[in-house]
């Protein structure tokens, strides 16, 4: 099963999540039928297997969608209704589903399907749901999936990394009859973007700001569905850069990580926690930059104009909705997205049209910010010519921050955005965040396995055979050996199709020309 694992809320560690912290800021309860996502570390001491076969999978999936593998999401349908018959007067009970998967569209369709039922049937319906689920296909990245629960069909894609950025692939074709598929997903992760942006609509590009630099953020919202949501909004706004600290779409004060994120003894660290207890608004208000939210609704009114308000003023519950930081944004505000929008709204276009707009100017805007960089690190590669078989493959050049702030002169994001600001300011801040860490490790990794790559075919490219008759047999034995281990690191290598055979070909080769006692030895050899 390598979707999801399903819960009750009957797991001790679990079951402190399920239900909301509190009755919410605006202290309206939770009431009905609530769904939302936590995200929570996995623990040191427990692992569990499963998770395992998703690996095979993470390589060509988008770098904002690869699995963490110090972190699981909890997907959350909570329903709370009166009932005088029970000894606290209302009905609660929550479904949970467990995933490394951030497939957080798709799993609220499918929680959205399963739990209600689940509600009203218990155990036996839950355990036929658990039992489709079993027989789900692995995600595969780029295929079509049709996934068949509890009556219904749900037709979804899995993204791949060789999308193009900002588009959205058709579903395939399936050989089954159109009216076997009853939901057809477009998407598996993202979040209604322009929704949870409304109620700080005038903010959108200070908070992509705070977001990219890795600052600290908290959202203080009304119910854990609306925290959810902004949170990670917040986090899928810098797409395609992958968002590198940690986030929290709901955290609690039974969170294991409670103290280590409100102590006062050190700075806030480098987190976006979206929070509901009342207890958070005094107890981070030492955080630098907070987000108050009041009820996300979309109506055909143009979003008010919130201005940001200085921390001091965050105060009491009773604090209005805004942005509460003293941050002074780097870029000039775009107004040209704000009026585009607005008018959006006044000519009452659809939320998802609306989304596209602002997802497609949030893209354009990391793109334009992050080209330079991908420009020059691209240079740090050595030359093709320079590598060797017989050497060892050649090191990246360093990366040098003053030298690649030379290169914004003539090849900066002026080149594709019209936004005027302190651009080189706020690059010497990003380079110190956790997320130029992140996309810079990732980047190193992929241009370092790029050179084995090429090292491995040009390895493959030699008469090695010819070679091994010209050399004693120590060293030919050593050249095997050395051979045999490339051929289990290319697995991870993004060589050339053939490439493996051919090395296979190499070593059968070279040891069928030894004597037969050292022939023996070096097949048994790396067998398991």
């Amino acid at each position: 099963m390598c979707f999801v694992m399903v819960w009750r809320n009957r797991v001790p560690r679990l079951h402190r999540f399920a239900p909301p912290d509190s009755g919410g800021l605006e202290d309206k309860g939770c009431l009905g039928d609530t769904q939302f996502c936590f995200r929570f570390r996995q623990s040191s001491v427990r692992k569990l297997s499963w998770h395992c076969f998703l690996d095979q999978f993470d390589r060509d999936l988008p770098i904002y969608l690869k699995k963490d593998p110090a972190y699981y999401y909890g997907y959350v349908y909570f329903r709370q209704v009166q009932d005088k018959t029970l000894k606290r007067g209302y009905f609660q009970k929550s479904l949970v589903l467990v995933s490394k998967l951030p497939y957080i569209h798709f799993f609220h369709i499918v929680l959205g399907h399963i739990a209600p039922e689940y509600f009203e049937k218990n155990d036996p319906f839950l355990e036929a749901a658990c039992s489709d689920i079993d027989r789900w296909p692995s995600p595969v990245p780029g295929k079509t999936l049709h996934l068949p629960i509890m009556g219904i069909v749900i037709k979804v894609r899995i993204p791949t990394c060789h999308d193009k950025p900002g588009t959205t692939e058709a579903l395939q074709t399936a050989h089954k009859p159109a009216t076997q598929i009853s939901i057809a997903l477009p998407t598996v992760h993202e979040v209604d973007l322009f929704r949870c942006f409304s109620p700080v609509f005038f903010h959108i590009q200070m908070l992509w700001e705070l977001v990219l630099l890795g600052e600290p953020l908290v959202v203080m919202a009304p119910s854990p569905s609306e925290s959810s949501e902004t949170v990670l909004a917040l986090v899928s706004c810098i797409s395609p850069l992958k968002y590198y600290s940690d986030f929290r779409p709901y955290f609690t004060i039974h969170d294991s990580e409670f103290k280590e994120y409100t102590t006062r003894t050190q700075a806030p660290p480098s987190v976006i926690l979206g929070v509901t207890n009342p207890f958070f608004a005094k107890t981070l208000q030492h955080w630098p930059h907070i987000i108050r939210i009041g009820d996300i609704k979309l109506s055909g009114e143009v979003p008010k104009q919130v201005k940001v308000k200085k921390l001091k003023n965050l105060k009491t519950l009773d604090s209005k909705p805004g942005v509460y930081t003293s941050y002074k944004p780097y870029l000039n505000r775009d107004e040209e997205i704000i009026k585009q929008l607005q008018k959006g709204v006044q000519q009452k276009r659809p939320a998802e049209a609306q989304s596209v707009i602002l997802r497609r100017y949030f893209l354009e805007l990391t793109q334009s910010f992050i080209i330079p960089l991908e420009r020059y690190v691209a240079s740090l590669m050595p030359l093709q010519k320079s590598i060797s078989p017989w050497k060892s493959p050649p090191q990246l050049k360093p990366f040098n921050q003053e030298e690649f702030m030379k290169t914004l002169e003539k090849a900066g994001p002026q080149l594709t955005s019209r936004l005027k600001g302190d651009w080189i300011g706020m690059y010497r801040h990003f380079l110190k965040s956790p997320n130029f860490d992140g996309w810079f490790r990732t980047r190193r990794k992929e241009m370092t396995q790029k050179l084995e790559a090429l090292h491995l075919e040009a390895l493959c490219n030699e008469d090695l055979l010819f070679w091994s008759q010209k050399h004693t047999e120590v060293e030919t034995v050593d050249l095997v050996l050395k051979l045999k281990d490339k051929l289990t690191d290319g697995e991870n290598l993004p060589v050339k199709p053939g490439i493996m055979e051919k090395l296979q070909m190499h070593i059968d080769s070279i040891i069928l020309a030894l004597p037969e006692d050292l022939q023996g030895i070096l097949i048994k050899t790396g067998k398991t």
